[in-house]
This record gives structure tokens, C-alpha cells and sequence, in this order.
């Protein structure tokens, strides 16, 4: 007779780390061809560069904790995180900046703590905040002007020379500029609103010239993951309902703040929302929990944008309350069956 040694009680599912990972990428894409669409080539380079250095990056120190290395490279985690900073650093950013980032991410954020499962913050976003900290000036100046503004619209070469060759400032500032939100805030201390908007790069209106298809693919890929069971719906709808509570309590005035249109379709807050917010890891797990750090984070967001150095802060506002996640866990997890208060508190 087989004598068995499993003690607990196990489920089998079809799903697998891998393919949840292939699925989050999948998602990604629409908005990713939308930026390559509206701003060039540079988001394809950066995009082939950051997994390159994360696969390599995760071999080598996978080697060196005597881990199997195939096993680790095939489950897509490192290819991902890669993945979802390069779509947030600005396309024509120099190529060390990628690469720095990237091992920031891979071996300080995620294997210096014990590798995958094991990291209290969202890798990608560890890494996008150390780059903007310590390279401001690469990470605020080379956003891409959208190609329709552009004559000749950005090139193969072009793309290639910035992040790999050696343009001069005059260069680049001729086909580069601010995002919407980083314009529209500093703009709107000398301007009204309708002057602010006459500006190509908000399509004469209160859109964000291409942003916002690149935003609304990004929601579109989001509901997909949901709608797969991949994510749950709390975290992303609660950091985008506080969001926009915020600012429509706070920016009401246009001629003051960056209006909601902007908030949601200006910026990374999609792309937050549904890809970065929600790691599993980082996050908070119960339903509870995710609405308190969903929250959390749209209320950083709006408060470090409107206060604060940072238009866009989606990075500082995931990063912050991944320090919160496991205090938010220890009041929202679900009460066993039989347990009461104070068997909770340890009393």
C-alpha cells in the first residue's frame, strides 16, 4: 500500500505562472503598438533592450544562487517586469539608463530578496523611481513629440541614434518634448486653459495627442484580465474612482490644475491601474485590502502630481503603498470560520 506524505488538503489548476505572465504581456500589447504608432521606434528599441538585459541579468544571478536557470528564465516574471518599465520610460532615453533600471529591478528588487513571490515592492516600478531619483534630466527631457506634430515623423535611425549614438541637445530637442501632464502643469501657472490647450500635443481639446488611445488600450487590456480572471476588479477600479473623486474636488478649475480628462488619459494611470498595482506579490490580497490600497494609491497619485515634483507619480504612489500592504492585510483579512475579535488581535 502507497503511503502518502501530503498533509494538507491541495487543488489542481490549469493555470501556471507562465501563462499568467504571457496573459498580463498579451494585454499589454495594444497599447504598446499604440506607442510605437504615435511616437516612433524608440519604444520598440527600449522594449527589445530591457528584456535582453532582464533575461541575461536573471540568468547570471540565478546561476549564482545555484537555482535552475531555464526554469526560472521560462516563467516570464523577469521578461514582464522588463517589459512593463520599458513601457514607462520615455522612448528615447539613453540605453544605459534602460539597463540600469532593468538590474535595479531584476537583481536588487526582486532577487535580493529571495526572487519571485518573495519581494515586498513591485520590481519595475523599483527600478523606473531609481532612475528618475538619480538620472532626472534623461528621464524628464526625451518624451517623444507625437510623429503627426512632427514633419518627417521620428525615423528608424533617429530612434536608434538617440538611444544609442550621441545626438546633441540641439538634436533632440527637435523632436522631443514634455508629457501632457508635465506641460500642462507647469504651463498653466503663466496661461489660462484655453491657451494651454491650443498646444498641439493636446489635439486642440482636453486630450493628450495619442496618449489618450494609448490609455484607453491599456483600460481595454485591463477589463480583459478581469474578465480572465487574471486580476480582480477592486484594485483598479478603487485607485481610479479616488483619482477621480480627487480631482474633481480639486481641479475643478482648469485654469489652476490639471483637469480629470488629463489625470486618466494623460499619463500612466492606466497602465498602473491594471498592470502594476495589481502584482500579486506586492499587493494587497484580500478583496478588502485591495480597495484600501487601490484607494491609496489614486489619492497619492493626485497628491503627488498636484503638490508635488513629479507630474506623474504613479511609480512613488505603487511604491508607498506596497510599504502599507502588509498592515492593510493584517486589518482586512477575511475572519475564519469560529474566530472572533479577540482571537484576532492575539488577546
Amino acid at each position: 500500500m502507497a503511503l502518502l506524505t501530503i498533509t494538507s488538503p491541495h487543488t489542481v489548476s490549469n493555470t501556471s505562472v507562465q501563462k499568467i505572465m504571457l496573459t498580463v504581456w498579451a494585454a499589454t500589447l495594444p497599447g504598446f503598438l499604440a506607442l510605437v504608432v504615435f511616437f516612433g521606434w524608440g519604444y520598440l528599441i527600449n522594449a527589445i533592450l530591457a528584456v535582453t538585459t532582464a533575461l541575461v541579468a536573471e540568468a547570471v544571478i540565478v546561476r549564482l544562487r545555484r537555482r535552475p536557470v531555464w526554469t526560472c528564465l521560462s516563467d516570464g516574471s523577469a521578461m514582464l517586469t522588463a517589459w512593463l518599465l520599458a513601457l514607462a520610460l520615455p522612448p528615447f532615453a539613453p540605453w544605459w539608463v534602460t539597463v540600469v533600471g532593468v538590474l535595479a529591478a531584476i537583481v536588487f528588487a526582486k532577487h535580493l530578496y529571495g526572487g519571485l513571490g518573495h519581494n515586498p515592492f513591485n520590481p519595475a516600478m523599483v527600478g523606473y523611481a531609481l532612475l528618475l531619483i538619480s538620472f532626472p534630466l534623461e528621464m524628464t527631457t526625451r518624451w517623444a513629440t507625437p510623429d503627426a506634430l512632427l514633419l518627417d515623423g521620428h525615423s528608424f535611425y533617429i530612434a536608434w541614434t538617440a538611444v544609442f549614438g550621441d545626438l546633441n541637445p540641439l538634436q533632440i530637442d527637435a523632436f522631443t518634448m514634455a508629457t501632457p501632464l508635465d506641460t500642462y502643469k507647469y504651463d498653466i501657472a503663466a496661461l489660462t486653459q484655453a491657451e494651454v490647450l491650443q498646444q498641439g500635443i493636446f489635439a486642440k481639446g482636453y486630450r493628450a495627442y495619442g496618449w489618450e488611445w494609448v490609455s484607453l488600450l491599456y483600460l481595454i487590456g485591463g477589463v480583459v484580465l478581469i474578465f480572465r480572471k487574471v486580476i480582480t476588479w477592486h484594485t483598479p477600479v478603487a485607485l481610479l474612482l479616488t483619482l477621480s473623486v480627487m480631482a474633481l474636488l480639486f481641479s475643478w478649475d482648469g485654469d489652476t490644475r490639471v483637469p480629470l480628462s488629463l489625470h486618466l488619459l494623460g499619463g500612466a494611470t492606466m497602465l498602473g491601474a491594471f498592470f502594476i498595482a495589481t502584482d500579486p506579490v506586492s499587493s494587497a490580497t484580500s478583496n478588502r485590502g485591495k480597495l484600501v490600497y487601490g484607494a491609496g494609491i489614486g489619492l497619492l497619485i493626485y497628491v503627488i502630481r498636484t503638490w508635488g515634483n513629479y507630474p506623474d507619480a504613479v511609480a512613488f504612489a505603487v511604491l508607498l503603498m506596497n510599504f502599507a500592504a502588509p498592515l492593510i492585510d493584517y486589518y482586512t483579512r477575511p475572519r475564519a470560520y469560529g474566530e472572533n475579535t479577540n482571537q484576532r488581535e492575539g488577546l
